[in-house]
């Protein structure tokens, strides 16, 4: 019955706007999947002529029911649609905090232009770039900010021509969908650029200011649109063409080497090297694709490379902090201390609140000797990040080296109550109670340390060490076994076992893991020498036995 299938449309409705907000959750376009519907239902399941409502809102005409809008409850599941749409951008914006989020001038410059005209000037030209990525998707990049397209300021750009050749193709096809007598070619053009401007139109600039210059992940949902004009456009040209054979094998060409364009991109999004590398050749002039590559190489340890590519990236964007703290990293890593510093000053200087810079300075200033400046460089960072576990940890180090032990320690501790998994933090701490002669609270914190990271040989390390200290020798020997066994090509793990053995006078032990040690690092502090006190003792013994 009408009642029944009314109700039925209506569920479908109400699934549809459920779907759209499960999509916008995933990604902001999805919530356009509800305008799309809206076309779907008046055009192809309402045949609804555009044309004949157009003129009858124009002349007023208040028998809209002819013109078949309230036909079958149209206006009303649009209403529906229409209002679940507003309420999940409402409860959306409420998430985001009733504001839409901050972004800067590098990522969307044209928005940032403070003359109207190059805005829109820049609007058109962007848009003209995703209609010819649907077109011909060869330039594809992963990131299209920070320079990569500079900006239109006057009208000589030659690339005002994209902007002239896309307006005349959409009001060609707009004229085509509103006047063209065949009322089939206007439903189905009226679909098509539906499809293909709806779901765009977030990423326009036209109603709130996105935060990217061009993202190919916005044209996903265009290109139903996209495909609808293009196959209408092949059938009109297949019925007029008197070789219809050459006009099926250029449309087969253009659809085998998309095909092959999409397993070349498939196979760039494997790896980050190949992706970020790929857009070398799109956007040299993009300060973030050149970042990218150059923390793709450090991160392997091609350090020679990744400076490179770092400084590039500042010299095309002179206040691409990131990339001055990367490069300041290296630099210092490479105790290239002066110009490290001057990278990390200038980057703290551009971003005072960059906690991450601060910290690397305060390091580089603790490497030349410059304590105060470290420690008020330190001080700073955890300013900016209250929850720093390694700015604590480094803090630490800075007034372990000024022997201001207890401050060490309570900075360390720091440490460890931000990141309870902080090894190094622990690590300290038991040392310094160590070399302090405090082996019973060194003790504590050891054991502490290895309830909480179990696993960590390097804590198991220095609480033997601690342990074979307060002559706990069996239990000593088995947490360096136990971190021999998890890393057992550390010379100073033998080394040390071997003089719990000689301390615990079973020698023959001892001898076998001075010469282990040995072996893996002859040069080993100390452990030569201990080696021939040990062989020595043994022909004193041996000469006894004789």
């Amino acid at each position: 019955t009408d009642k029944e299938g009314h109700n039925f449309s209506i569920f479908w409705v109400l699934v549809s706007v459920i779907l759209g907000a499960v999509a916008m959750l995933c990604k902001e376009q999805g919530i356009t999947i509800l305008g799309l519907n809206a076309v779907f239902d008046a055009l192809v399941i309402n045949k609804l002529n555009v044309l004949e409502l157009i003129q009858k809102l124009l002349h007023k005409d208040k028998s809209l029911e002819n013109a078949g809008l309230l036909r079958k409850g149209l206006l009303f599941r649009i209403t529906l649609l229409m209002s679940g749409g507003a309420s999940i951008l409402y409860i959306r914006w409420r998430i985001m905090g009733t504001g839409p989020p901050a972004f800067t001038e590098v990522d969307n410059p044209a928005s940032f232009a403070d003359s109207l005209f190059v805005r829109a000037i820049n609007y058109n030209y962007y848009y003209s770039l995703n209609a010819w990525l649907l077109l011909c998707p060869w330039w594809l990049c992963f990131d299209w900010s920070m320079g990569c397209i500079p900006l239109i300021k006057s009208v000589s750009d030659w690339r005002i021509i994209a902007l002239a050749a896309l307006w005349f193709c959409l009001i060609g096809l707009i004229c085509q969908a509103l006047c063209s007598e065949d009322s089939h070619k206007r439903r189905i053009l009226t679909l098509g650029l539906g499809f293909l401007i709806i779901p765009f139109l977030p990423a326009s600039n036209l109603f709130f200011r996105v935060g990217f210059v061009i993202a190919e992940r916005v044209i996903y949902l265009p290109s139903i649109g996209y495909c609808i004009l293009f196959t209408y456009g092949f059938s009109l040209l297949s019925k007029q063409a008197k070789k219809k054979k050459i006009l099926a094998v250029a449309v087969l060409g253009i659809l085998m080497i998309n095909v092959m364009r999409c397993a070349l991109r498939s196979s760039q999004w494997r790896s980050e090297e190949q992706l970020f590398r790929s857009a070398l050749s799109v956007c040299p002039l993009n300060a973030k694709v050149h970042y990218n590559v150059g923390k793709n190489l450090a991160d392997k340890g091609n350090q020679s490379a990744a400076i490179k590519y770092y400084r590039e990236a500042v010299r095309l964007n002179p206040k691409y902090v990131h990339a001055m703290n990367n490069l300041g990293n290296i630099l210092k890593e490479r105790n290239e201390l002066q110009e490290a510093e001057e990278l990390l000053s200038l980057a703290v200087q551009i971003q005072p609140d960059f906690a991450a810079a601060w910290m690397n300075l305060g390091i580089v200033q603790n490497s030349l000797r410059r304590f105060e400046e470290a420690e008020q460089s330190y001080w700073t960072a955890i300013k900016h990040r209250k929850k720093y576990p390694d700015c604590y940890y480094n803090l630490g180090r800075l007034y372990a080296d000024l022997n201001r032990h207890i401050d060490a320690l309570n900075a360390w501790r720091n440490a460890t109550v931000l990141k309870p998994e902080h090894s190094l933090a622990w690590n300290n701490m038991i040392i310094l109670l160590d070399n302090t002669g405090n082996l019973a609270q060194a003790e504590a914190v050891g054991r502490e340390a290895l309830g909480l990271i179990p696993n960590d040989h390097s804590l198991m390390f220095s609480l033997a060490n601690v342990l074979g200290k307060s002559q706990k020798y069996k239990e000593s020997e088995a947490l360096f076994l136990k971190a021999i066994k998890a890393n057992p090509n550390a010379a100073s793990y033998h080394g040390n076992l071997a003089v719990l053995y000689h301390r615990w006078g079973n020698l023959d032990l001892a001898k076998k893991h001075y010469e282990v040690s040995l072996k893996l690092d002859p040069m080993a502090p100390g452990t030569k020498e201990n080696y021939n006190l040990l062989r020595r003792k043994l022909e004193q013994l041996q000469k006894k036995g004789g």
